[in-house]
């Protein structure tokens, strides 16, 4: 699939991480900051944030979302590009993903999100350690993004909170953030989910996430949190087994709190 031309937009998700408990305190503003997709961010957002510190860029979203949008303004700026993605094929994955169904439409639902977080975890370590490595070492801050800003992203938040010692109430409140989110998200990714959805030959109404509207969206990360405990004993083990060591542990501690 060829690049498209999709209007630019500001990001309808995007926070700093800063301000959230760890262990030895509180994480620092200009670490980490999780976003909506930043691939058509305006041309002013990117001059924004590259002033306020941004060094480095960890794209989650698959190689044909990648192939949709590019990288867009920050392609022209002095900004590392990682791309790292924890679902290889966007299409099946959500297929997979719609669990419960109407005779109409598949319907996403909060449970299987879950499992799919937790096959994240589980299958695309490498690409997690990675992601927490690039954070650790880019000499600014770091932004990661999928499409949304809410599930991929989200994954990678909670393991590098996890690693920083945050407590899992914290992590579940961060994630649970972007619901107040989602109808503008739902709105600004429209067009470019519209194309791949078509180019995939689906039709974006049976897919649009309407239905992540619904209920608590906090299931989704307790789900994840207790399952790779009650699977590995450790919800980071398998970032462990896949090469997180402690000293990509301990500079992130660090520079959390410097």
């Amino acid at each position: 699939m060829t690049t498209i031309d999709i209007a630019l937009s500001a990001p309808v998700n995007l926070r700093d991480l800063g301000g959230i408990r760890i262990e030895g305190g509180v994480l620092r503003e200009g670490l980490a900051i999780r976003t909506d997709d930043i691939a058509y961010a305006t041309e002013e957002v990117a001059d924004e944030l590259v002033a306020a510190g941004l060094t480095a860029i960890i794209d989650l979203r698959s190689p044909l979302e990648v192939a949709t949008t590019g990288r867009g303004p920050f392609a022209d700026r002095p900004v590392s590009y990682h791309h790292l993605p924890l679902i290889a094929d966007v299409g099946e994955s959500m297929k997979k993903g719609a669990a419960h169904r109407t005779e109409e439409a598949p319907r996403l639902g909060h449970e299987a999100m879950g499992e799919m977080y937790i096959g994240m975890v589980e299958r695309a370590a490498p690409q997690l350690v990675t992601a927490l490595n690039v954070i650790a070492y880019a000499p600014g801050a770091t932004a990661f993004h999928c499409a949304a800003g809410r599930d991929r992203t989200g994954v990678l938040a909670a393991m590098l909170l996890l690693v920083l010692g945050a407590e899992d109430d914290d992590i579940v409140a961060d994630y649970a953030r972007t619901g107040e989110n989602m109808a503008a998200i739902m709105e600004r990714n429209r067009p470019v989910m519209g194309a791949m959805w078509k180019a995939l030959g689906f039709d974006i109404d049976e897919f649009d996430g309407r239905t992540l509207l619904e209920g608590s969206m906090e299931v989704s990360m307790r789900m994840l949190l207790a399952t790779l405990r009650e699977r590995h004993g450790d919800a980071l083990a398998p970032l462990r087994a896949a090469g997180l060591g402690d000293d990509t542990v301990a500079r992130l501690r660090a520079r959390a709190l410097a």
